[in-house]
């Protein structure tokens, strides 16, 4: 078996991906897959390498995964829009020996320094794009096909870095095994699983494993189409949406806000939409009412992480249920356990626990980071907090350690932010923990207001107040023009702190 073998039993003459304006079959891209394996190993690369990918959401990013992943190596997707100095840093952290640079990733790889990562032996970008030295894609795409190569369900198929919204990104490895059990889930999940006949729009990056896995790669293995967006910009989204049918569309919260809040959208605009998820990050009620009253559909939320190849949980199966992030999907365990390590008792907010064939084998080469996510039988502890209800349907609490403690007492900053974009004039909102010698910690929340809103401090404090428990209200509102948002679609907490 092998991962990228996903792509083999569809119709040749099926349109597998739209990019840049071109469509690509599915007979197609096998043949280009096919010769870039053959490409990868006349330039001395084996089964076990690891090679960076910088591409952006395109054609490139497609088929040198696939390619990678069926000739055996172990693709590393890298954001190719970040500094120079951070994809330096990421690509120290683990040991790869080549690199495939798309037009996007190109503009900034040439400002990396490569002579401090080491074994860095090829460089691939294709033609027209401005790096000294680098192989051309076109020369790799004129070489012999070769066969995919067969894998094991634990041998490494991709390592992804983490989000880092709470703490320094970490490079996880997932395996062929992982992503394949992850996309079976999806396949066997009631809530609307993708078919053939589909389009899906792919706008999140593909870096991330949201876009990867449960968009990408679920999608090509379905035997759908993909149109491939580059970056989000909602003008152009509800345009695509419209030019190609789309009938599957997934983002963040970000997403939702943003195509909400277009001055002319109507539900004739996303009218071929069937299925419209949210993920990466808790959607704010007021989003989810938003998207239905504007484009006359109910988002349904999901709940997943990097390290579980994504998708824990999805709703939708028996209808949309505002502020839930629903059910475990086939195949994947679930436990919500308290502060003392027991079961979390219904209504009471537990750690979530997963375990499954979907869940990561560990961060590469950091044995002490595994253990520490880990029980001792094998769960993995996702810091992240939530409540079941009678009907066993999960709804995400917060981070665990997002967690702000006022006087001993709990404060969830999702709770507080929802409470905060209620406000008239909060069109988005982010809330942290600073120090206090009074109370050890207070609450400090980060607002944008709405386009031609005012606001005073003290109008929001008093808000907030008379919603919730004083000690969960801000004691601090810092107006911002923007919040740092990261790649996945969530806001980078740590930055807020910093």
């Amino acid at each position: 078996m092998n991962l990228a073998s996903i792509i083999d039993d569809h119709p040749a003459a099926d349109v597998a991906l739209v990019s840049r304006g071109i469509a690509t079959t599915y007979g197609e891209l096998r043949e280009q897959v096919a010769c870039l394996r053959g490409g990868l190993g006349g330039l001395g690369l084996r089964a076990g390498d690891q090679v960076a990918v910088l591409c952006g959401t395109n054609h490139y990013f497609v088929v040198w995964l696939l390619a990678i992943v069926g000739a055996g190596m172990v693709a590393v997707p890298i954001n190719p829009s970040q500094p120079a100095r951070e994809t330096t840093t990421r690509l120290g952290q683990v040991r790869c020996r080549a690199a495939v640079v798309g037009p996007t990733g190109a503009r900034h790889f040439a400002t990396v320094d490569v002579t401090a990562l080491g074994g860095l032996d090829h460089v691939i970008a294709p033609a027209g794009t401005d790096l000294a030295g680098a192989i051309r894609l076109e020369e790799l795409l004129a070489a012999d096909p070769a066969p995919i190569l067969d894998r094991g369900d634990d041998d490494p198929a991709v390592m992804l870095f983490t989000s880092g919204t709470a703490g320094a990104p970490r490079a996880a490895v997932l395996t062929h095994g992982n992503l394949l059990s992850n996309q079976r889930s999806l396949e066997e999940s009631r809530s609307a699983p993708v078919t053939s006949a589909d389009t899906t729009l792919c706008v999140l990056p593909l870096f991330h494993i949201f876009g990867l896995n449960a968009l990408l790669l679920a999608g090509l293995r379905a035997g759908a189409s993909l149109v491939l967006m580059e970056r989000f910009d909602p003008v152009s989204t509800i345009e695509a949406i419209r030019r190609h049918g789309v009938t599957v569309l997934s983002g963040a919260p970000p997403m939702w806000t943003a195509l909400g809040q277009l001055p002319e959208v109507t539900p004739a605009d996303v009218a071929t939409v069937r299925i419209a998820r949210s993920g990466a990050s808790a959607l704010p009620p007021t989003t989810f009412a938003l998207v239905r009253d504007r484009l006359g559909l109910e988002v349904a939320e999901g709940y997943g992480l990097t390290e579980t190849s994504p998708v824990v949980t999805t709703d939708g199966s028996d209808g949309v249920h505002p502020g839930s992030i629903g059910r475990p999907v086939p195949g994947v365990e679930v436990r919500l356990v308290d502060s003392d390590g027991h079961e979390a008792l219904v209504g009471d907010t537990g750690e979530i626990w997963v375990r499954g064939p979907s869940v990561f084998a560990g961060y590469w080469d950091d044995a002490e980071a595994t253990r520490s996510v880990f029980s001792d039988d094998g769960w993995l502890r996702t810091g992240d907090l939530a409540v079941a209800d009678d009907e066993g349907r999960l709804h995400l609490v917060d981070r665990l350690k997002d967690m702000i403690i006022v006087s001993g007492f709990n404060v969830f900053p999702a709770e507080v932010e929802a409470i905060l974009t209620e406000h008239p004039a909060v069109a988005m909102a982010a809330v942290v923990g600073h120090p206090d010698p009074a109370t050890g910690e207070t609450v400090v929340a980060h607002v944008v207001l709405a386009t031609g809103a005012a606001a005073e401090e003290d109008d929001i404090i008093d808000f907030c107040c008379s919603q919730m428990a004083r000690y969960k209200a801000p004691t601090k509102v810092v107006f911002d023009d923007h919040l740092p948002i990261g790649a996945s679609g969530k806001v980078t907490r740590r930055a807020l702190r910093a």
